[in-house]
């Protein structure tokens, strides 16, 4: 285990307990962000695409470019245009809403579902990265973090 300190080559001790937290959760994000991209970026797919197909799987149904902005781990404006991308890549398809001719529905296509189950069950799957903590702890962070957003 290689502590923050080491990790940023820091010779002085931070400030305080919440400084050395906060500096190493922007350090383990970034980390914890690289390692997902490595795997994603073996199915052509960004982490904020993996995100799309995994809320339009969970949805169950179509619904609106709004609705999956909403629930976007990483919040960003051009989730129309991620949409697009995952269209011509066969992942999810569009329709217009039957009850607002403004709106466009998406729902994920048998491929897109195909594909995270893939990623799901190959052997650099998304587990492997949070796999050192045990199910105990991976709860108990989960609910740390919970906490510092509350």
């Amino acid at each position: 285990m290689i502590r923050i300190e080491e990790a940023l080559k820091q010779s002085k001790p931070f400030e305080s307990s919440y400084q050395k937290a906060l500096v190493n959760l922007i350090y383990t994000h970034a980390w914890v962000k690289a390692e997902l991209q490595r795997v994603f970026s073996q199915y052509e797919l960004t982490g904020q695409q993996y995100n799309v197909l995994r809320i339009l799987k969970g949805a169950n149904k179509a619904i609106s470019t709004c609705d999956i902005r909403q629930r976007l781990v990483e919040k960003m404006s051009d989730a129309s245009r991620m949409v697009d991308r995952l269209e011509v890549k066969g992942l999810v398809e569009k329709s217009k809403s039957n009850l607002d001719k403004r709106r466009v529905d998406v729902q994920i296509t048998k491929l897109g579902k195909q594909l995270l189950n893939k990623i799901s069950d190959s052997d650099s799957n998304i587990e492997n990265i949070a796999g050192k903590l045990s199910k105990k702890e991976a709860e108990q962070l989960s609910t740390l973090l919970d906490k510092l957003r509350s």
